[in-house]
């Protein structure tokens, strides 16, 4: 055996005689099953999983992967998933990540088709879709607010979200060009800046 540095990559570990790709697809299952509202709602759920308990990705890095996400194209939810997959495992620890969050709406979704002729003109159910929409309003906020205070908003750049909310809302600008200005303009900044 030679002297010198033994070089490796590090590994995730996360307990004994478990499986990474496994837990990975059942905590992100978890998530996918919890989540209402859609991939935004989804970002606490994922936070409180992936960063604080697994500490599987840095806060610094999360808020990377959320911008990354919502730049691509694609669901929201599939594309975080994927990031901290492939950050994980690579291509395997991508398709784990990524089957655990679709494969729970996937079942809901098929069940409600399968059985909502029957419960659409129920009261009890339209009540309860009633009482969960001001919630899902509150799941969204929540994590945008986050959001915010993570990108280190202040009272220079905080007319960047302002200005690109109005020109969506009131003027029905597409997310798209707000998505390709604000990257152009962040490059821009970024080589004035440097």
């Amino acid at each position: 055996m030679k002297s010198g540095k033994i070089c490796c990559r590090p590994i995730i570990t996360i307990g004994p005689m478990s499986n990474i790709y496994f837990e990975s697809f059942k905590t992100f299952f978890k998530i996918g099953i919890f989540t209402l509202g859609g991939g935004y709602a989804m970002i606490p759920l994922i936070e409180e999983e992936v960063v604080n308990r697994k500490q599987w990705v840095r806060k610094e890095e999360m808020l990377d992967l959320i911008a990354i996400a919502q730049s691509c194209p694609g669901v929201f939810a599939i594309n975080i998933a994927i990031f901290i997959g492939y950050k994980l495992k690579k291509v395997r620890g991508a398709l784990a990540t990524t089957l655990g969050t679709a494969l729970p709406s996937f079942m809901i979704i098929l069940l409600i088709a399968m059985f909502f002729k029957q419960f659409e003109d129920n009261a009890v159910v339209a009540a309860m879709f009633r009482g969960i929409r001001p919630a899902v309003v509150a799941l969204i906020a929540v994590p945008t607010f986050n959001l915010g205070r993570r990108a280190q908003l202040n009272k220079f750049t905080i007319w960047i979200p302002i200005v690109s909310a109005l020109a969506i809302w009131a003027l029905g600008v597409s997310p798209i060009w707000i998505i390709i200005v604000a990257g152009i303009g962040g490059y821009i900044f970024g080589r004035i800046a440097l």
